[in-house]
């Protein structure tokens, strides 16, 4: 069965003045559009791939003929990568979204991090410092939540990583607001964050 875009579960214009509309439009629209688009054409004369879920794919890259390993993992990471990106952001303000965490992520960060200012001190760093295009991660392994970043659309679940939280740092998801400024995009992008979400990965990370 064929990848399909799935639906924002907000309005375009809902994260609003941390992410604009129209950035909102090209990035769901087009670019996620684009990753399905490709992954599919990757897989259309395996039906037996295509019939596992996109997490699945990409976890078990050794598993994809080496012909098409590189399309599935560049765009099928980034079709998992966006479906997570999308339902672990909100409209500023709402119940849950942006401030400090809630719930049992709160207590996850303590015990990791000594408090949510470093986490985000660690994690902006490293979105910032990622080289070209990729992505920011916290992961929950051994444990412990670590943050990390990949390179490109790679997730961090071909690494046998599950990602509780990301953020992008491709210039599409951040130019036409920021322009060349990373950093503040990743300061601001913290006010839009679904702690709500982040709570569910977080308790399916921990099984």
């Amino acid at each position: 069965m064929a990848y399909e875009l799935p639906p924002l579960p907000y309005d375009y214009a809902a994260l609003e003045p941390f992410i604009d509309a129209d950035t909102m439009h090209f990035h769901h629209d087009k670019h996620h559009q684009a990753y399905i688009t490709n992954v599919n054409t990757a897989l259309a004369n395996h039906p037996e791939l295509a019939a596992k879920s996109v997490d699945d794919l990409i976890s078990d890259l050794k598993a994809v003929p080496e012909d098409i390993r590189g399309a599935v993992q560049n765009n099928g990471g980034g079709h998992s990568n966006h479906s997570m990106f999308w339902t672990i952001m909100g409209p500023a303000g709402s119940a849950g979204v942006g401030g400090e965490p809630t719930g049992a992520i709160a207590g996850q960060i303590k015990a990791d991090f000594g408090d949510f200012e470093s986490l985000k001190k660690a994690f902006n760093d490293a979105g910032a410092k990622r080289f070209g295009s990729g992505w920011a991660w916290v992961v929950y392994a051994d444990g412990k939540l670590k943050v990390t970043s990949t390179a490109n659309q790679d997730s961090p679940l071909s690494q046998g990583l599950y990602p509780i939280l990301g953020n992008d740092v491709w210039e599409h998801a951040y130019y036409l607001k920021y322009q060349n400024l990373r950093p503040k995009y990743l300061e601001a992008w913290w006010n839009v964050v679904n702690w709500a979400e982040v709570n569910k990965r977080f308790a399916t990370a921990k099984g």
